[in-house]
């Protein structure tokens, strides 16, 4: 036994508006982890995004490693997880750690310099791309889906359709 993902997303963001209201009402998490080894290190987005958290979901803060450590210990097996990262690569880090991830929810994941757009608000660079890559080899669901009132769209499927893969 293992404590459990109610959803597993990627977005660039964190936590924000959509996923305080949308997300936590439709999965009802007891808390919210943001999986990020920067944030873990940044006194001030913790506080901020901490802030954010929608009332009576504590949110954790923690890298990567302390994830891995977390998911095999049976003192933690009563958490039901809104698990955030804000990027793929991490997602990817998490699994190959031995974190059970069946499916991700591909949210926002902002524009930068290089990046191909694949969807409204999707953009990714060779690495985004390689870690969805492996993800998938790994049996791991991708779906696009910005807000529970979206349909789900296949991330493997945005690639395709952009030559990426």
């Amino acid at each position: 036994m293992s404590l459990t993902i109610k959803l597993a997303r990627i977005d660039s963001r964190l936590l924000h508006g959509q996923v305080t209201t949308g997300w936590t009402n439709l999965v009802h998490p007891n808390r919210i982890f943001i999986v990020s080894d920067a944030v873990a290190k940044d006194t001030l987005r913790k506080n901020l995004l901490k802030q954010a958290a929608p009332a009576g979901v504590k949110v954790n803060i923690i890298d990567v490693d302390k994830m891995i450590k977390v998911w095999g210990d049976s003192r933690f097996d009563k958490l039901q997880l809104l698990l955030l990262t804000e990027d793929p690569e991490t997602m990817l880090r998490l699994v190959e750690g031995g974190v059970e991830i069946p499916e991700i929810n591909v949210g926002n994941m902002t524009f930068d310099e290089g990046d191909t757009t694949i969807a409204s608000n999707l953009a990714v660079n060779d690495t985004d791309v390689n870690a969805f890559v492996a993800l998938n080899k790994k049996g791991v669901h991708l779906s696009r889906q910005m807000v529970p009132a979206d349909n789900a769209v296949d991330v493997m499927s945005l690639l395709k359709k952009a030559d990426l893969i």
